[in-house]
């Protein structure tokens, strides 16, 4: 056989042994990083969780979630674990997290109150509608209303020349 014809091959296994290889480094890593755990370090769990970790076990981890709420979860669902600084940052908002936007206060209270320019409820909104257009409209609706109700419905009889369930079939 000629080389030119196994060169695709070649290529292709050499390919999949690289994207093979990448991956199961990166597995060795998330292995290794679960193995650092020790009880009091924070972690994140795959689906976002963050919790501390009071108790490892061969293939389980025991995670406390706030005081007192006690999790168990598979060593594979650990997702990252966090130094002492980023976790203390994220969960109890330590660090220089500041925010130039305004607080939104905890009661609707403040949207809610009414304005020196909004106590005034006497004042009418005008809507630009005159009083006599709108009682012209009331007049043609009552019209509109009263023609129907006066026109009779027409029997299935007469309408088309035949009683209740005949039809033209023979």
């Amino acid at each position: 056989m000629n080389i030119l014809t196994l060169l695709p091959f070649i290529v292709l296994i050499g390919a999949m042994f690289l994207m093979t290889r990448s991956a199961k480094r990166k597995q060795q890593q998330a292995a290794q990083m679960r193995d650092q755990m020790q009880p009091g370090t924070g972690v994140r769990t795959i689906g976002g969780l963050y919790a501390t970790v009071k108790e490892v076990n061969h293939d389980t981890v025991l995670l406390e979630a706030a005081p007192g709420v006690h999790l168990v979860f598979a060593k594979n669902s650990i997702g990252a674990v966090l130094d002492d600084e980023e976790y203390n940052r994220i969960v109890h908002g330590d660090g220089d997290l500041k925010s130039d936007s305004p607080i939104v206060p905890d009661d609707a209270s403040s949207l809610t109150e009414a304005t020196d320019s909004d106590s005034s409820d006497d004042a009418k909104i005008d809507l630009g509608k005159k009083p006599e257009a709108a009682d012209a409209e009331a007049a043609d609706a009552e019209a509109d209303d009263t023609e129907v109700a006066d026109a009779e419905p027409e029997d299935a009889e007469t309408k088309n020349g035949k009683a209740d369930g005949e039809t033209d079939a023979k």
